[in-house]
C-alpha cells in the first residue's frame, strides 16, 4: 500500500476546497493506498468553514497557513517542499482546488501508477470546459510554447509524482517558477492518462488573458536558452527575407519577438534557489483538521 499526499493550493477559495475534499474522499474509497490532503493557505482573507466534516476515507488532512501571498506556482513549490522534507509519503499529486481538476480522474492516474510505478504520470487535457474565447487564447499558449521551446505541454498542475522527482524537483529552482515547465524540463519519460478540465464548483475561472499569457511566459523561461537560440535564427531568417521591403508594418513581427524574448528574461529572474530553499520560512502556521 503506497502513501499518497495530494496537494491543494488555494487562495480565497474554502468553499471550492472542501467540496473537493469531499469528492475526493469518496472517489479514494475503493483504492488500496493511503491518502492524505495538505492544503497549502496562500494567505486566504476568507474566513475557513467552521462544519464539522467526515471524511472516512482520508488518512489526514493539514492546513498550511502562509504568511504572506506568493501566487500560485510558489504555492504549490513550497507545498512541495514541506511534504519532502516533513511528511512520509510515496507520491504526491498537487491539484487545483476548485474543481477543475477533476477527482475521478484520481483513480486514472492511480491505476496507471500501479503499472508504472517509477514513472511521473502527467493528466493531459484532451478536453476543457471554458468559454470559446479562452480556449482559442490556450490553443495559441500552446503552439507558442512549442515553436519557440519545442515543448508540447499538455498538462498542468495535476500530476502524480513519485518520490524520486519530488526530490529532483525541490533541488531545481525552475520548479519556483513554473511547475508544468520543471515537470516538461526534468522529466521526458513520461506517462500520461486523460483529462478533461472540470467546471469550477462555484463561480467563474479565475485565470485571465494576461494571466495565461504570463503562464505561458513562464514555461518558456524555463526553456529560456532554446527559446533565445530559436529566436536569433527566426530573426536573421526573417530579416533576410524582408531586407528588400522593409516597412513598419513587416517590422510587427521583429517588434514582438523582441518583447518576448526581453519578457521571458524578466520573469526567468523569478527562478530562485535560495528563496525556494527558504520559502518554508513562509508558513505562519500549521492546522491539523483530522
Amino acid at each position: 500500500m503506497s502513501k499518497i499526499k495530494i496537494l491543494i493550493p488555494i487562495y480565497n477559495d474554502w468553499q471550492s476546497a472542501f467540496k473537493l475534499l469531499e469528492d475526493i474522499d469518496l472517489q479514494v474509497n475503493d483504492l488500496k493506498h493511503e491518502f492524505s490532503i495538505i492544503i497549502v493557505n496562500d494567505c486566504s482573507t476568507e474566513e475557513k468553514p467552521s462544519n464539522d466534516f467526515n471524511f472516512n476515507n482520508l488518512t489526514s488532512i493539514k492546513i498550511i497557513n502562509m504568511k504572506t501571498n506568493k501566487g500560485h506556482a510558489r504555492c504549490n513549490a513550497s507545498g512541495l517542499r514541506y511534504i519532502a522534507e516533513h511528511e512520509d509519503y510515496d507520491y504526491i499529486i498537487p491539484m487545483d482546488g476548485d474543481g477543475e481538476d477533476r477527482p475521478e480522474e484520481i483513480t486514472l492516474l492511480i491505476n496507471k501508477i500501479n503499472n508504472y510505478p517509477d514513472k511521473v504520470i502527467t493528466a493531459n487535457r484532451v478536453k476543457r470546459s471554458e468559454g470559446s474565447f479562452f480556449k482559442l487564447c490556450y490553443l495559441l499558449h500552446k503552439y507558442l510554447t512549442f515553436v519557440f521551446t519545442g515543448q508540447s505541454i499538455k498538462f498542468g498542475n495535476f500530476i502524480c509524482l513519485p518520490k524520486f522527482a519530488v526530490n529532483k524537483m525541490i533541488k531545481d529552482k525552475a520548479t519556483w517558477s513554473s511547475f508544468s515547465g520543471a515537470v516538461a524540463k526534468l522529466f521526458k519519460d513520461r506517462k500520461s492518462i486523460p483529462s478533461i478540465r472540470g467546471k469550477r464548483f462555484f463561480g467563474p475561472s479565475k485565470m485571465s488573458f494576461i494571466n495565461l499569457l504570463k503562464h505561458s511566459l513562464s514555461i518558456i523561461a524555463v526553456f529560456k536558452m532554446t527559446l533565445l537560440i530559436r529566436s536569433i535564427f527566426f530573426l536573421i531568417a526573417y530579416l533576410f527575407l524582408i531586407a528588400s521591403n522593409l516597412s513598419w508594418i513587416t517590422l510587427f513581427p521583429i517588434i514582438g519577438v523582441i518583447i518576448m524574448m526581453i519578457s521571458v528574461i524578466i520573469l526567468s529572474q523569478r527562478e530562485s534557489i535560495l528563496e525556494f530553499e527558504n520559502s518554508l520560512e513562509n508558513i505562519n502556521s500549521i492546522d491539523q483538521l483530522k
